[in-house]
Parts: C-alpha cells; structure tokens; sequence
C-alpha cells in the first residue's frame, strides 16, 4: 500500500481552527522560534520581527534574564490561586513607576483589563455610560466592540457595534466622541455629566498621538464633574516610557490598565488607580452594595509576574529607552526614504516606539475618521513584499523591541527599498 502523506501544519490549522487562525494574524506565515528581535517560521525562513508577539516582547524573544527568571518560578509552581511573591513584587513596582497607580488589582488578558475598569468606574460613580473614541481599541468584550472600526464613521455619539452577538443593549451603555476633537467631547460630556460613569482612552490612539491640549483637557473636565478618567495603557504602558503614556504625556488619570509588557510575554494584565476606587474592589471598605468581585484563576499568574519583573528590571536600565527610541526614529526615517525615493505618497504616523506608513496623500491624521483614507490594497503589498524581504509585522504597526540591533536596522532598510520598488508603477 502507498505510504499515507502526513498532513501539513497548513491543512491541520485549517481543518481545526476556524479559518484556519487563532483570530490574530491574517497572514498564515507559522512562527516556530524567535530569539531577540528575529523569528523563524516553520519553513525555516528568518525575519526581523516588528510583531513582537503583539507588543509584548520589547526586550526581545527568549531574553536570557527574562527565561532565567521563569525558570526559576517553574520549578518552584506554575500558579496558585492565591497571593504570591512575584505577584507582589510586580504590583510594587507598577505601584512606584505608573503616576495614577496606588493599588493594582490583576487580571490575564487586555480584554479582562478594561472591562473591569469600566466597570470600576461605573461602581465608583454610579452612574451607567461610559464614553470612548471612535475608533480606540478597549478589547474584545461588547463594550470594548463598540465603534472600534464601524462601518459608517461620523455617527456622532451613538456607539456601532463591531460584531454579532452584542446584544442592541449595550449601544445605549456608549457614547462615542472623535479622537483629538476636544471641544466635541466637552460637548458630550456636559450633557451627559449626570449619567456618565467614565471616559476611557487610549492616550495614544492606535497609532495616532494626541494633539497637544487633548489630554489636558479630557483631565480637565472629567475632574470638573468627577467623572473617573481611564487610560488604556495596555499598549502604551512601560513603552512610551517606564511611567507609560501618562508620564510620556504628562497626564495622569484616574485609573489606568496595563498589559502587554508588564507580563514579558506571558499572559498577565493590571487594573491600577487611586486607592479610594481601587477600594471598590474591597468588600471590607465599600461594603456589599459597592463591592465589585473580581475573579480569575490566573489572575497574578507567578510565572508571569517573574517574567514581568525581569522585563521591567531591564527597561529600568539607564539608556534603555533611548536605545529603543534611537532606533525607532532611525527605522522611521529611513521607511520615509524608501517611499519617498520610489515616489510612493505616505505618511509615517506614530512614535518612535510603534509606528507604521499609511498610503495616503494626507499630510496628517488625527482621528479614526483620517486613518480610513488610505490606500489599503498597496499597503497589503507593501507588508508582503517586507515579509517577502525578511522583515515581519503586523498589517497596521511597526513594534520596536530594545533587541534590535544594527543587523537588524540594515537588513530592515534593504526590506524596505525593495518592497518600496514592488509597488512603483
């Protein structure tokens, strides 16, 4: 009898898995090893990695310090459900570093995160709306799912949802406001004062930086009327810098979530914010009227506390953000360079941190609105002709890690010209 091929791990992802994907990346590209600021996938092709695990990995993959400290917590236990040294110590340190951060409560995923601390700011004020931006990124719950990248942008404030199965509910529960237009969300703040329980924001939206006086202004109001003001720092937090956007901005909130970093690759978020809200999470101080329970079996996993604390020992290093930022702002400038030279029209948008091109003839965006007016069919081109030259990311940003070197920044330029010169006409 002919010997039975085995299947490949293409046709047994597409057989098991819904689309053949865990839900993340549309590129089917099956990643088998990463080591500082490269991966390899299953065919054993290299690639400069700006994916970074979706931001994760900004010390870079298998970081020796970051494996050591992990390995050292395996052989001690893998979780517990209850208080743990690592644990601690990481919510210590968010504890110095974050400026609005006096407690911290922890949770595994963003999504957990900034439902909770919607839910925070409602049992904190007592009141049920929340507002967001049209177009911010708060996880994948219904709330979160509202208005991210609906359909019909400019629907003044009422909330779209993004998905089935969010019940019609749930849009009366959301206001949404345009990013960087400050006067449209005093507007909407002031005539909803006394039924919004809280403003959550991205303080840096996507990729989309705030225009000066935006965040100055939201803190002004929302203190103004009380209302608790959310930074969504599961991105930005400890990338911007060690103290997250806020302290990059100088704005501080009055609840924050983190996320991403503060798990160095592991599956860890964090509520953190002023004591007397964090105290809703304290049946003993709030009582059972204003208790909010808050549950979750890895919740303050140790091994990823360990890894967060390795991670955040390096940033903490003298130089560590400018290495990261000195990098960042040379890939910006020579990305700009290859488009420029292959007269491709584009706008490098974001920080020097996390950025990407968008082609477009703008010569600025700052809302959700701007960023749609792009050419995405030559910016899926422009991304697989990249990971075609051995530079991998996402279709919509650019992650820089303290990993990268000069290897990387070289070979990364060469990507660069090359995928530029597959789309000139």
């Amino acid at each position: 009898m002919p010997d039975t091929i085995a299947p490949t791990l293409a046709e047994i992802a597409n057989r098991v898995l819904p689309a053949g994907s865990f839900g993340n990346m549309a590129d089917r590209t099956i990643i088998r090893e990463g080591r500082a600021g490269r991966v390899w996938d299953t065919d054993r092709r290299e690639y400069v990695d700006f994916l970074l695990g979706s931001g994760p990995m900004l010390v870079g993959h298998a970081h020796p310090e970051v494996n050591a400290a992990v390995i050292a917590q395996v052989a001690r236990g893998s979780t517990f459900f209850a208080n743990n040294e690592p644990g601690i110590r990481l919510a210590a340190e968010i504890v110095d570093a974050v400026p609005c951060a006096e407690q911290v409560r922890f949770a595994s995923t963003g999504t957990e995160a900034d439902a909770y601390a919607m839910r925070l700011a409602r049992a904190f004020s007592g009141k049920p709306r929340i507002l967001k931006f049209e177009g911010g990124y708060h996880g994948m719950s219904d709330y979160g799912l509202m208005s991210l990248w609906p359909a019909r942008p400019g629907n003044a404030e009422q909330a779209m949802p993004d998905s089935a199965g969010i019940p019609e509910s749930v849009q009366a529960e959301m206001l949404v406001a345009p990013f960087n237009d400050l006067p449209a969300a005093e507007q909407i703040i002031h005539a909803h004062r006394d039924e919004l329980g809280g403003v959550i924001v991205e303080p840096m939206q996507r990729l989309i930086p705030p225009l000066p006086g935006f965040l100055q202004g939201l803190r002004a109001i929302t203190a103004e009327y009380g209302i608790p003001l959310i930074f969504d720092e599961v991105v930005t937090g400890f990338r911007l810098s060690y103290g997250g956007g806020q302290a990059y901005y100088g704005v501080t909130p009055d609840i924050c979530t983190l996320g991403k970093v503060i798990g160095g690759g592991y599956p860890l978020s964090a509520i953190a914010g002023r004591e007397d809200i964090m105290a809703h999470f304290d049946r003993a101080k709030v009582g059972a009227a204003g208790f909010m329970p808050q549950i979750g079996t890895l919740s303050g996993n140790p091994i990823a506390a360990a890894a967060g604390l390795a991670t955040l020992a390096i940033l903490k290093r003298p130089g560590a953000y400018q290495r990261i930022f000195a990098t960042g702002r040379s890939l910006m400038a020579e990305l700009e360079k290859a488009l420029v030279n292959a007269g491709l029209p584009a706008l490098i948008l974001g920080e020097p941190v996390m950025f990407d091109a968008l082609f477009t003839t703008r010569d600025r965006v700052t809302d959700y609105r701007g960023s749609l007016d792009v050419d995405k069919a030559r910016s899926q081109a422009f991304n697989a002709g990249l990971r075609q030259h051995g530079v991998f990311k996402s279709e919509s940003k650019f992650y820089i890690s303290h990993a990268h070197d000069a290897r990387d920044i070289q070979n990364s330029i060469t990507a660069f010209s090359a995928a530029a010169a597959m789309l000139q006409d």
